[in-house]
């Protein structure tokens, strides 16, 4: 089984200027090309398909200074269609009254299996007593914290937000909450995020966004670590993602940790038996 645990939709309602000159430095001339293509549910699961993906993590992004917005309705639409196809809601305690009662509203109504936060885009840190609340509707309905960790290179981003370390109180305070930490922790923060990872039961590393050949120079002891890791490609902003699975596939690790990352371990967090 494999699980992209980190995709972001082809459409958004609104980009900035800085997250779409970065998407056409990806895709170039075939920008609109892949927005149209790529915006349905039925495209992107032939793309799915392509690579030999079973499911993924759709993610939806209120963020609306540094990338745009990617609304909640809209994914949940998207993943609506198809069992393969999961949603993580965003919420935006910066802007949005009553953070954790949006967040239960979103998951009873539209059934969104997780949250993404956006701390160095949303501009708070991961352990602000005003995001406690999140966390505990989370804990609550027994569902995973996703988060970006590291850094962004989009306008208006504050970095300083995005060190893992900031989320040992909140696995310490929230012990029955899983936490994942977007991109690990890129590119000053891996030791934070795997120390964080092997400190805590309830945290896990998710190395989207990171070349796939450079893992195990990132995380020397990737074997040891690997009921902790999970695969995410963060496309659109990494386009082939057929190729970093297959580059995974043949890294020098044990077949079982391989396994662990490109699926085993984001099935466990989801609750996928099949």
């Amino acid at each position: 089984m494999i699980i992209d645990f980190h995709v972001h939709t082809a459409y958004y309602q609104s980009m900035t200027d800085s997250y779409d000159g970065y998407i056409r430095s990806k895709w170039s001339d075939r920008m609109e090309w892949m927005i149209e293509t790529y915006s349905s549910p039925e495209g992107f699961l032939g793309l799915m398909d392509e690579g030999g993906i079973d499911y993924a993590v759709i993610l939806a992004e209120l963020a609306p200074i540094t990338t745009g917005i990617a609304n909640n309705e809209y994914v949940a639409e998207f993943c609506s269609q198809s069992p393969r196809l999961i949603p993580f809601a965003s919420v935006n305690p910066m802007t949005t009254p009553q953070p954790a009662r949006e967040f239960a509203r979103l998951v009873t109504e539209y059934g969104f299996r997780g949250l993404k936060l956006y701390p160095t885009y949303q501009l708070y840190y991961p352990n602000d007593a005003m995001i406690y609340p999140l966390y505990a509707k989370a804990e609550e309905l027994g569902v995973p914290v996703s988060m970006h960790l590291g850094s962004s290179i989009f306008t208006g981003s504050r970095i300083k937000y995005g060190d893992p370390i900031f989320i040992d109180d909140v696995a310490v305070d929230f012990p029955d909450l899983t936490l994942v930490q977007c991109h690990s922790g890129r590119p000053f923060w891996y030791d934070h995020a795997a120390g964080m990872a092997r400190l805590h039961r309830n945290v896990y590393m998710e190395v989207s966004g990171l070349p796939p050949s450079r893992l195990p120079s990132y995380f020397p002891d990737m074997d040891r670590l690997a009921d902790k890791i999970i695969y995410g490609s963060d496309w659109p902003g990494v386009p082939t993602i057929t190729e970093n699975i297959q580059v995974i596939k043949g890294l020098t690790l044990k077949e079982e940790t391989k396994r662990k990352i490109l699926g085993e371990n984001a099935a466990r967090i989801l609750g996928i038996d099949d």
